[in-house]
């Protein structure tokens, strides 16, 4: 989590002090019992994310798993012959 601020602090121009702001005023509004499970719902949010991605990767290389297509014929035993008898 301190990456995410360090990274934040790069890219937007973000100081110290207006993260630690920030971080503040996210634990008043959502108080300490709430931030874990925000945490634990943007995790799953970047996971499933990161799975469709490489879902798509999958599909664009062609290694994606392919369902075996199904087959309406019943098998037929090798020792028996197809054709109808009299």
């Amino acid at each position: 989590m301190i990456n995410m601020f360090i990274i934040a602090g790069i890219i937007g121009g973000l100081g110290s002090g207006e993260i630690i702001l920030i971080a503040f005023v996210v634990l008043l509004l959502f108080g300490g019992s709430k931030i874990p499970e925000l945490m634990k719902g943007i995790g799953k949010g970047v996971k499933g994310f990161k799975d469709g991605l490489n879902g798509i990767e999958d599909e664009i290389n062609g290694t994606a798993k392919k369902e075996p297509e199904k087959n309406d014929q019943k098998p037929t035993d090798p020792g028996k012959s197809n054709t109808p008898t009299n």
